[in-house]
């Protein structure tokens, strides 16, 4: 197999190398020999292995890739999914219906990499191109021949998913995030679209009609979804009912908590009926399947409840704020990824200092910058004083747990399912819920 990072190179492998933003895979050379590597393709030089000199290693790896894998797309479904929130949630409900319904589908996303169970974490939520194609190519020869994966807007426009074609592109949303890397939202927006470009002829683009960006998102075989006019409508989202573009209704019985969530439910239906299935047996289906981890995942603490969400982006928090309802008061403990967004953490911290009794302010994966660095963005243009600041998070979280009284509730956010900390090339262990489930085990 060909790799681009030599610390998976295995004997017999080939490893290319590629020019990356902070690093150049050919200082990694004698690595990728030293671990087995029986030939390097590089750009300049000569090596003690097999070695091919090409003008551009990142253009003759998309090639070399397609010319001798692509055709196994061909026998699989592919599945999609983009949008700044819900291609995990949604991942996951598509991922678990098909299962329960009898169809072998792996995952690949922010979770990790999937089969039967999880298979193993993945440094970013769309891997590079080399280890896309390797799971890919996993998935197929275990027999996974359908598959659904998150298309982030870094990997897409760095072409990570380069060549593979899909049966399913699915938009769920767009706002405010990554600027920090596409620099406006005209770039943002065109890097996702490219999940729709990348469509088989006879695939489908279904699409939260909903959503202003929504026309950016076309295809020949497009459907809508949504509350408003379009061809799926959701009719009732407290008893969530939806009505077909035939005029027939159906109603859903589900476990998920939030409006937002009705949007992912109906990308996943979608998803089912355009591949066969009875209503009747998508209705039985989604009954059973759940939120993933750290999605709105719930403790009860005496008479109070401790939620556990993901939500990073402005629009995530909100859906968030806005899905709670018959408490006392209510409590956050929040913080900033250092190194990305600057510019939505103030609005983040806003909508949590205004909706929130108090907010405690906390370390996320810091990176390569200071907590005081972000902090300082945090807060800029914050003018209540219902905030306390605390570096540690698991002092943090503690310290919220110790606000609870009687039906309040305590938000931990921003990292979800994650298991480390990330500072500078430091990975502290540590997951919000196991920390929450320990503490609240001996108080």
């Amino acid at each position: 197999m060909i790799k681009s990072d030599s610390r998976r190179v295995r004997s017999g492998d080939i490893f290319i190398a590629l020019k990356g933003i902070k690093s150049d895979g050919h200082d990694y050379i004698n690595d990728a020999i030293s671990r087995g590597a029986s030939r390097v393709i590089v750009e300049h030089g000569n090596y003690s292995v097999d070695t091919l000199v090409v003008p551009d290693t990142r253009e003759y790896l998309k090639k070399y890739l397609v010319s001798n894998y692509s055709s196994i797309f061909d026998s699989m479904t592919i599945i999609g999914i983009t949008g700044t929130n819900g291609k995990t949630t949604t991942s996951y409900l598509i991922y678990q219906s098909l299962n329960k319904l009898g169809v072998k589908c792996s995952m690949i996303g922010t979770l990790g990499y999937y089969k039967d169970s999880k298979v193993s974490d993945l440094y970013n939520t769309c891997p590079d191109i080399c280890m896309m194609y390797e799971l890919l190519i996993d998935s197929y020869n275990s027999g996974y021949k359908c598959i659904v994966l998150e298309a982030s807007s870094q990997g897409l426009a760095e072409d990570r998913l380069y060549g593979v074609k899909f049966d399913y592109s699915i938009f769920t949303n767009l706002t405010h995030d990554h600027l920090d890397y596409h620099k406006s939202v005209e770039n943002y927006v065109m890097s996702k679209r490219k999940l729709f470009l990348q469509l088989k002829d006879s695939g489908i683009g279904i699409v939260n009609s909903d959503d202003p960006y929504s026309k950016y998102f076309v295809s020949n075989n497009l459907v809508k979804y949504g509350f408003n006019n379009c061809d799926y409508k959701v009719v009732n989202y407290t008893d969530f009912s939806f009505e077909f573009f035939d005029g027939s209704i159906h109603d859903v019985k589900h476990n998920l908590v939030g409006k937002y969530n009705i949007y992912n439910l109906m990308a996943c239906i979608i998803v089912l009926i355009k591949m066969g299935f009875s209503y009747d047996s998508i209705i039985s289906v989604i009954k059973s399947i759940s939120s993933p981890d750290g999605r709105m995942e719930v403790y009860n603490y005496l008479d109070n409840r401790i939620i556990v969400d993901y939500a990073h982006t402005p629009d995530a928090i909100s859906n968030v704020l806005s899905s709670l309802h018959g408490y006392n008061k209510l409590y956050a403990v929040f913080g900033c990824t250092g190194n990305r967004d600057r510019y939505k953490r103030p609005i983040m911290t806003k909508l949590l200092v205004d909706n929130c009794d108090r907010v405690i302010i906390t370390s996320d994966d810091l990176y390569d910058e200071s907590f005081d660095s972000i902090v300082n963005d945090m807060l800029r243009g914050v003018n209540s004083h219902n905030y306390s600041i605390c570096f540690d998070r698991g002092a943090a979280i503690k310290m919220g747990i110790s606000l609870l009284s009687s039906n309040d509730i305590l938000l931990v956010l921003g990292k979800g399912h994650e298991s480390v900390i990330k500072i500078g090339s430091k990975r502290i262990p540590f997951n919000d819920g196991d920390f929450i489930k320990n503490v609240i085990k001996n108080v």
